[in-house]
């Protein structure tokens, strides 16, 4: 049986190693992208549930709202997956903070147009 060194042979007579892909993340890092992740996260649910029941029947204007969201969540998600499998330079992290906070003020944003009376 072949080690795992054995089986995967780098190109070019590189080590194996198991480092992390852009250096070593530390605690801090870490509690800031949960934070982020999980605010917009929350907020973008509360929006997509409160585009449906917020009136009854839904209005196709909040609809358009949540579309248009969603498409900007998409992109977002997209950036956060090249960014985690090391097709983008980490100074990427910003914009995907700056996409993260565009989402939450689209998302507060979109809560006072459905809940406004006019």
């Amino acid at each position: 049986m072949e080690s795992h060194r054995d089986e995967y042979r780098p190109l070019f007579g590189a080590e194996i190693t198991d480092k992390p892909l852009f250096g070593v993340t530390n605690t801090k890092d870490r509690v800031i992208n949960l934070l982020v992740g999980l605010v917009t996260v929350l907020l973008f649910g509360v929006t997509l549930l409160s585009a449906f029941f917020a009136k009854t029947p839904p209005r196709g204007l909040n609809i358009y709202f949540i579309i248009c969201l969603s498409l900007v969540s998409l992109s977002h998600v997209l950036l956060i997956y090249w960014y985690r499998q090391g097709d983008l330079d980490p100074k990427f992290r910003l914009l995907i903070y700056y996409n993260a906070f565009t989402m939450v003020l689209l998302s507060i944003c979109a809560l006072s147009f459905f809940f406004t009376e006019y």
